[in-house]
């Protein structure tokens, strides 16, 4: 069972060791990228891969997103962000809204935020009833486990940070210009209720940790280090996933 107390928030890189693991990962991801839209080692097209990102607010989720997707050709990698339901998609089912985005044999989508906002966001912020969010659980698990069946390759990551350093990089964000446009008052607001989503967290983890779509908790306290981490959890899914199809990873070595 997963639980935020799986991340070592202690764990460390250098900006230098982090760089040169991640151009060695987005190397090895990129061969794989292609193998997986058939595109190298023959026209085979690889199962989906989705992506998907949770966290804190200011845990680094846009950076590792860019280091994920920059190798590759924008046509071969859908990301796709999710908020809050507007008004209209609350008068559907709440997985409705994320069909769209998810990828066919051969596709890549990464979802900046997802599904599980209905556990998160929703159930704090009062925006889904107790009936609701206690009933999204098995809906989600069931979801889940269906695109699984179907051959997807869901990656669930969430990037943690502790309170402390969620302030720091909150202030950070304050006093720079260029990045101040990123604070919000939602965020100070989510900050003031973080136990709360901790104890959302804790029960989202314990009850959609399963099998077909396991969660993969990041300490991303050291952005360096998180950034690293991420690349390596995806490329060992898709050589996984490629293995469990009787189908070897490829061996290439690209260059970008």
């Amino acid at each position: 069972m997963a639980s935020l107390r799986d991340a070592d928030l202690s764990l460390k890189l250098s900006r230098e060791e982090s760089e040169k693991r991640i151009l060695t990962a987005q190397r090895r991801l990129l061969a794989l990228r292609l193998q997986l839209g058939g595109l190298i080692d023959g026209p085979e097209l690889g199962p989906p891969l989705c992506v998907l990102f949770e966290g804190w607010d200011a845990s680094g989720k846009g950076g590792c997103i860019r280091r994920l997707v920059s190798p590759m050709d924008p046509r071969h990698v859908r990301v796709a962000e999710f908020g809050p339901p507007s008004a209209d998609e609350r008068r559907h089912h709440f997985l409705h809204r994320f069909s769209a985005a998810m990828p066919g044999w051969g596709g890549m989508a990464v979802l900046d935020r997802s599904w599980y906002g209905r556990v998160l966001v929703e159930r704090v912020e009062g925006l889904a009833t107790e009936v609701e969010w206690r009933r999204a659980y098995p809906q989600i698990v069931q979801w889940e486990a269906g695109l699984a069946t179907e051959g997807t390759v869901l990656v669930k990551l969430w990037l943690h940070v502790s309170e402390d350093e969620q302030l720091r990089r909150f202030r950070a964000r304050e006093r720079d210009p260029l990045k101040r446009w990123k604070l919000t008052g939602e965020d100070w607001r989510n900050l003031s209720r973080r136990a709360d989503y901790e104890q959302a967290t804790e029960d989202m983890l314990a009850a959609t940790d399963h099998d077909p779509a396991p969660w993969h908790v990041v300490a991303a306290e050291s952005k360096p280090y998180g950034r690293v981490k991420v690349l390596e959890i995806v490329i060992a899914s898709i050589e996984q996933a490629l293995r469990a199809l009787g189908r070897e990873p490829v061996q290439i070595e690209a260059s970008l």
